[in-house]
């Protein structure tokens, strides 16, 4: 599987806010865009007004870069966006919040979704008591996320649970009992309910060019 390699505290400083791709490390001091709020690189402090072609391109590689999709795959996305029904940068969102790895985040079994990824990928999750290892798996209503018996032991996963309150907390649209490691996705997120800044109607305008 294809992975970015790129500094993750890079990505985020030089979007200009938190993507919470570090975990917990973003809610400490440590933060990278705390400490360096400009971009990386020898003339960060000195950049320039963007582009109307750049301010759509960063809003697209931002997106991009908090789902953890790559380009091909991105493209896949918005082209199916566009074939459903209602609004398409709606539609994109909601494609990219049902991915199993976001799921499993959301549901606070992972501090990021960097490890909810690596948790499907290593066949840790199960969807309606089978396992799926494909991260990009798209989830539906009504559908119960678990994680497997031997899984649920882990101290890591126990503490990213204790200490989902502190990331922002469970989203109304999933429900989850901790006590048993499982989680049920009870309807699908609201507009209004995705906080992170996304402007998708640049994206949508991006590719429309």
């Amino acid at each position: 599987m294809a992975r970015n390699l790129n500094p993750q505290c890079k990505i985020c400083r030089r979007e200009g806010l938190k993507l919470y791709l570090k975990g917990e490390r973003c809610f400490t001091d440590k933060c990278a865009v705390d400490r360096r709020n400009y971009p990386p690189g020898q003339h960060g402090h000195f950049r320039g007004k963007l582009s109307d072609y750049a301010l759509r391109l960063r809003e697209k590689q931002k997106v991009k870069d908090i789902y953890g999709a790559f380009e091909r795959q991105f493209e896949i996305y918005i082209r199916n966006a566009e074939r459903m029904k209602g609004v398409t940068g709606y539609n994109l969102l909601m494609l990219l919040e049902r991915r199993l790895d976001n799921i499993v985040y959301r549901m606070g079994f992972a501090t990021s979704r960097n490890q909810a990824r690596q948790l499907v990928r290593h066949r840790h999750i199960l969807v309606n008591g089978k396992i799926v290892n494909i991260p990009s798996f798209q989830v539906k209503l009504g559908d119960v996320i678990e994680l497997k018996e031997k899984t649920r032991k882990n101290e890591r996963i126990k503490q990213a649970l204790n200490s989902v309150e502190a990331r922002g907390g469970i989203p109304r649209w999933l429900e989850v009992n901790k006590e048993l490691f499982r989680g049920v996705v009870a309807d699908m997120p609201k507009r209004e309910e995705m906080t992170l800044p996304i402007q998708e109607q640049l994206i949508v305008e991006f590719y429309s060019r």
